[in-house]
């Protein structure tokens, strides 16, 4: 297994970014739509007929199963661009989106996104490497879940969506993503995720709040996802 240090994870989530320009360029043709906490961006299987870009707010992404079980994929913040995919193959969406605060949206029509990727050779490169990390990371994940041990998981998914680091901000900082979502993207029960975040929470590493998690030393959490890894 590739090992995933606090500094690749650093590179993984700037690489979950598109470059500034090119997000430039596609909110120049995009246009705004105002959700609000419930509402569903979309549904799994319905069609390929935009590319979606957080301006501010939070969506969750997940799947549920054929036995209700829900599993969330991610919680996508602002500067987050998706829906790539799908555009790309001409095929429905796997996953569902709904939104969990107050939330902008730049949309990009598929015809916008397929005129973009033919003509700019810096957008279609963009996107080849988005999809790439994504893969990679989701390969990363799938190693994660077979051999590292829950607290390493935890700490290692806490840092990819600490969205903000790298930010100078004096302070702690907030992840808005409740125990339960943080359960369903590890596959493991509320009760086990609650006990080890009461852990950190004793050694001042961060604070649970109401589904977001504060976190109060970010370089403490790194050395918990370097601990056994």
């Amino acid at each position: 297994m590739e090992e995933t240090t606090p500094a690749s994870l650093a590179s993984v989530r700037d690489a979950l970014r598109l470059p500034q320009d090119v997000q430039q360029t596609l909110l120049d043709v995009a246009h705004r739509r105002m959700l609000v906490p419930g509402d569903s961006l979309f549904l799994k299987g319905s069609a390929p007929d935009a590319l979606f870009g957080v301006v501010s707010g939070s969506l969750r992404v997940s799947v549920v199963a054929a036995n209700g079980r829900e599993a969330v994929i991610a919680v996508l913040e602002a500067g987050h661009w998706f829906g790539e995919v799908s555009l790309l193959v001409g095929q429905e969406r796997v996953y569902d989106s709904y939104v969990t605060e107050p939330t902008e949206m730049a949309v990009v029509g598929a015809a916008d996104f397929h005129q973009l990727i033919a003509t700019r050779p810096e957008v279609h490169m963009a996107f080849t490497r988005l999809v790439c990390q994504r893969l990679r990371q989701a390969l990363t994940w799938i190693d994660d879940v077979i051999l590292m041990p829950l607290p390493v998981r935890l700490a290692h998914r806490l840092l990819t969506l600490d969205t903000r680091a790298g930010i100078s901000s004096p302070g702690s900082r907030a992840i808005g993503v409740s125990q339960e979502d943080l359960a369903f993207m590890l596959g493991v029960s509320r009760q086990s995720v609650n006990r080890q975040l009461k852990l950190w929470e004793d050694d001042g590493t961060l604070r649970v709040d109401y589904r977001r998690i504060e976190l109060l030393n970010r370089g403490q959490l790194e050395r918990h996802a370097a601990a056994l890894a």
